[in-house]
């Protein structure tokens, strides 16, 4: 029996945008004629999946088929949310569509997931297959590369997970990979019955109205629109809290691949960081008195450039009224001013430069300083710089 992938694609990705009124849900971003929910979306095409299930809601249902459509996805189904009820109603409802036969293995994936070595991921999902019952679940850990506050981890004895820490702070996180913890993907991997039974144990409440919501749905063109009334008394709550912290049959499935979710400016700009040679264009390359900078990609309502600082280079002190920035360090040892402000920062350390915040970057050593810039807001260009302070004599 092959695998149903179900893609779940309903988050809002405010984390990015945290004061924006309107904004791009993460898993439909253009990062440069590619999205999170596309790159997902090819990777289920792989011979050991079925037709996938997209979980998602209705203002993102016309992306969704867009996207279905222009990665040639024929066979599909589409579960449709009338209301925001968090991850657990969201898997079960999926899982409760009729033709799913009982012992039918299911793949939960995040449609806003960047997955590398997709390859040796998709071998251990094979490889796990015969091991599924009708009570365990199967989940996805990744080997952290650096101790991060980001992500939640879970420590595991024998390959049976023991423990889950939601997104500790950093020296807890240390303390966590050192005890050989991994961080927590959110990417599942259970049969049908499993899923009914552990939510008919522990959530009676949810599996009854999404049983409900399903039983009661609309089904028209490859889409279940569930009972809004039935749906929306189900209790929100995430898989996590829902399930995975009270059954104790729960195995990790540990991968050593490169994998993210870009769920922070920083991500976004170590990816772009280590993809530029292919963003790399010599056109948007710009010279200044300081070095250079070169814009590597310009997308809806943000710019990620790579600031070349030469050695004794100092930018102007200055402010900006319609865009926030966070800088990635990647080369050399800037001296940073943020307000009142004064600090060194190291390769891989990160800042975020608030609207408004007056700040300037200086390199007073020999090596040159290389960052990656992420300008978010509604204007990204030169002309938004009000400068107090330039050596350059670029004051007005």
């Amino acid at each position: 029996m092959k695998i149903r992938p179900v893609i779940l694609c309903g988050g809002a990705g405010t984390r990015l945008w945290p004061n924006a009124k309107k904004h791009q849900a993460k898993q439909f971003i253009d990062f440069g004629n590619w999205t999170l929910l596309g790159k997902t979306l090819e990777r289920v095409k792989a011979s050991i999946f079925d037709a996938p299930i997209i979980s998602t809601n209705a203002k993102y249902l016309r992306q969704v088929k867009q996207h279905l459509k222009k990665h040639k996805i024929r066979k599909f189904k589409i579960v449709l949310e009338p209301a925001k009820r968090n991850t657990a109603p969201a898997i079960l409802s999926t899982a409760l569509i009729k033709d799913i036969p009982n012992e039918q293995p299911l793949m939960f994936l995040a449609a806003d997931h960047l997955i590398e070595k997709v390859g040796l991921f998709n071998k251990a999902i094979k490889k796990n297959q015969k091991k599924l019952t009708q009570n365990n679940i199967f989940i996805f850990g990744i080997k952290p590369t650096m101790p991060s506050s980001e992500f939640g981890y879970f420590l595991t004895r024998n390959n049976k997970v023991t423990r889950f820490v939601e997104k500790p702070k950093e020296a807890k996180a240390k303390q966590i990979i050192n005890k050989r913890g991994y961080w927590n993907s959110g990417m599942f991997y259970l049969r049908k019955d499993s899923i009914i039974n552990n939510f008919k144990k522990y959530q009676p409440n949810i599996y009854r109205n999404c049983n409900k919501a399903i039983t009661k749905a609309k089904y028209k063109s490859n889409v279940y629109y569930l009972n809004k009334q039935a749906f929306t008394k189900a209790t929100a709550k995430s898989f996590d809290y829902a399930i995975l912290e009270k059954t104790k049959d729960i195995n990790a499935i540990k991968l050593d691949i490169p994998w993210s979710d870009l769920g922070s400016w920083k991500e976004i700009c170590k990816m772009y960081g280590k993809n530029k040679r292919h963003y790399f264009k010599k056109k948007n390359v710009f010279h200044r008195p300081w070095g250079s900078y070169v814009n590597l990609f310009n997308g809806k309502e943000f710019l990620i450039k790579e600031l070349y600082v030469k050695p004794k280079g100092i930018l102007s002190l200055q402010k900006h009224h319609h865009r926030a920035e966070h800088w990635v360090v990647t080369h050399g040892k800037p001296k940073i001013t943020l307000n009142k402000k004064y600090f060194t920062m190291k390769p891989d350390e990160t800042i975020f430069i608030p609207l408004g915040t007056i700040h300037r970057i200086e390199n007073p050593y020999k090596k040159p300083v290389k960052i990656i810039e992420a300008q978010v807001g509604s204007i990204l260009k030169e002309t938004d710089i009000v400068r107090y302070q330039d050596v350059y004599g670029r004051v007005k």
